[in-house]
């Protein structure tokens, strides 16, 4: 049979993501993390994880944060669950059992996520509970992305332990930068000890407000410190951000047009970008 010499054409960008993030082990798994609470690690998870998902990207989310924020900003209520992160944890419940099937698919959490840390700190291989637990499901998804809770203690070290990378969500306020020191030094130990391939992906400045000299100074200092480390994206303070949980969505969903729907799939714009190089 002749064959006829023809132009491929290039991969669309959620193959390349495609074939860049994958694995021996299938997706890449990403932990949104930072010790500081309230820097929209949740917000993050979700609206980074619905904007991949418009590229073609199978994606999970994964609440392991005891406050159960990711698991109602999708619409769930934490106290109705069967079962939750927790029972994946502790009891070994196939994680299938809690993943939950809407505009995203979410492992959910719930309360009794709290009594998690306790709970393993008897058990062997207690830092290897959550990479265990993904493992079966890793191939039927491009992405994992993990919400954290805002400490670093035995769920963010099972996050990090289980992730290819970090993605490190910073309010544009000096008290924030600060934490990355300390996120930096457990990144160490988790690498020297217990998973020598997690690296931080980068560090997504969100909150800005870029009226207040303060803001913009603090930026200033994070582009300084850490470079190229530091995604172009800004996400600027909107209450479309507040408002898109109450309804149960995404903001890409909720408004779609706005500004803060375009940071997220900039965001993913990058996100995928880096993919495609390290792979």
């Amino acid at each position: 049979m002749a064959v006829t010499a023809q132009r491929t054409p290039a991969p669309s960008a959620s193959r390349r993501l495609r074939v860049a993030a994958a694995t021996p082990r299938g997706a890449e798994v990403l932990a949104l993390a930072n010790q500081k609470g309230g820097v929209a690690k949740t917000t993050s998870t979700v609206n980074l994880g619905a904007a991949l998902q418009e590229q073609g990207l199978k994606v999970l989310l994964v609440d392991l944060d005891p406050q159960s924020n990711l698991t109602m900003s999708m619409g769930i209520d934490p106290e109705h669950v069967e079962k939750s992160m927790f029972d994946v944890l502790v009891h070994r419940t196939p994680i299938e059992e809690v993943i939950h099937h809407g505009e995203l698919d979410v492992a959910v959490s719930s309360i009794d996520l709290a009594g998690a840390e306790l709970s393993l700190s008897s058990m062997i291989g207690r830092e290897r509970a959550l990479e265990k637990a993904l493992m079966p499901v890793l191939r039927e998804y491009d992405y994992v992305l993990i919400d954290t809770p805002p400490s670093l203690g035995l769920l963010t070290i099972n996050a990090l332990t289980a992730a290819t990378g970090v993605i490190v969500p910073v309010q544009c306020e000096y008290l924030s930068l600060r934490g990355l020191v300390q996120l930096e030094n457990t990144l160490a130990m988790i690498r020297e000890n217990l998973n020598p391939r997690v690296k931080i992906r980068g560090i997504l400045p969100t909150m800005l407000d870029s009226r207040l000299l303060h803001a913009r100074e603090a930026l200033e200092l994070l582009e300084h410190n850490f470079g190229d480390l530091v995604f172009k994206t800004r996400v600027r303070k909107t209450v479309r951000l507040a408002e898109a949980p109450v309804s149960g969505v995404s903001v890409l969903s909720y408004d779609s047009a706005g500004a803060a729907a375009k940071a997220y799939r900039d965001l993913a714009q990058e996100v995928l970008r880096d993919a495609e190089e390290a792979g």
